[in-house]
């Protein structure tokens, strides 16, 4: 295996929510976890704490970085200024091909929440999200705003167990997409900047339900 492959494999582990934040990452730990050999660990260690997703502390190695209340509004905060720039893009860009895959991804979370399934409807939130990010073309947002994302692991889920949220989200989420459909730039990046303020809001908002160790992950928009 490479080591941009043990790299990839241990990111992973950490966005997905296998290593949880605060976590001690020992190195003959993960070397069997992973698979890989010790020298690869610690190449992926140092990569992933120029990213933000590992913390190195004297005497004690390395732990999977905590977020913090605050600091996770502050980061939903400038995923809104970046993901609004996006949404922008993508409404200059979409074509009708585009716009029925936008509405076929809004279909299947009105299905997964008409069923119940909060957790279900957050997962196409995020690939809502992920197709709006590649309408706009622009791969630089799209990689800060991946990276901005992969820190939220403790907030995974969070927002869609807010009671109401979720109906409010896929209004949201709605009035994003028809503003894309009518090539409306203003109207989208309005819509994405009051989505995401109000993911800010929920996130201040106690969640009623935690997420448990091993769920698979999710988002929070």
């Amino acid at each position: 295996m490479s080591v941009d492959d043990g790299y990839l494999r241990l990111r992973e582990a950490i966005v997905s929510g296998r290593l949880q934040p605060n976590e001690r990452l020992v190195e003959a730990e993960l070397t069997n976890l992973l698979g890989v050999s010790r020298t690869t660990v610690r190449t992926a260690l140092v990569r992933l704490a120029h990213e933000g997703l590992v913390v190195h502390e004297r005497n004690r190695g390395a732990r999977v970085r905590y977020v913090g209340d605050q600091e996770a509004v502050e980061i939903v905060l400038a995923r809104a200024a970046l993901e609004a720039l996006a949404v922008r893009q993508a409404a200059e860009n979409a074509t009708a091909s585009d716009v029925a895959d936008l509405r076929a991804i809004l279909r299947e979370m009105r299905s997964r929440l008409d069923e119940g399934d909060l957790l279900g409807a957050s997962e196409e939130n995020a690939v809502l999200h992920a197709k709006l990010l590649e309408l706009s073309g622009n791969r630089t947002v799209v990689r800060l705003v991946s990276g901005l994302k992969s820190q939220l692991v403790r907030f995974q889920y969070r927002t869609i167990l807010v009671p109401g949220r979720s109906e409010r989200s896929f209004a949201e989420h709605s009035a994003i997409v028809d503003a894309v459909a009518a090539g409306d730039a203003d109207g989208a990046e309005a819509a994405m900047r009051g989505h995401l303020a109000n993911v800010a809001g929920a996130l201040r908002t106690p969640p009623r339900v935690r997420r448990r160790r091993g769920d698979a992950p999710g988002v929070m928009a």
